[in-house]
């Protein structure tokens, strides 16, 4: 299963499935991130957290933790 951590910078993928419970899941479709939607990944912090990502024309920063529960296609 490859999740949103393992994509590299440049990449594109598609949301395959949200893995997560109650709020946390909720938080990540509010940011947009939803079943079949395309995000790119623009940059990974030095350290590896947090990656900034491109879903639905915006910018976006997400925690490794929670780009763990994001499974792609």
């Amino acid at each position: 299963m490859k999740t949103l951590k393992d994509a590299k910078v440049g990449e594109r993928v598609t949301v395959a499935k949200l893995h997560g419970e109650g709020p946390i899941k909720r938080r990540i479709m509010d940011m947009g991130i939803t079943r079949g939607v395309e995000i790119l990944v623009r940059k990974v912090a030095p350290l590896g957290d947090p990656m900034e990502l491109n879903v639905r024309g915006y910018e976006l920063s997400v925690r490794k933790a929670d780009a763990e529960m994001i499974e792609l296609v």
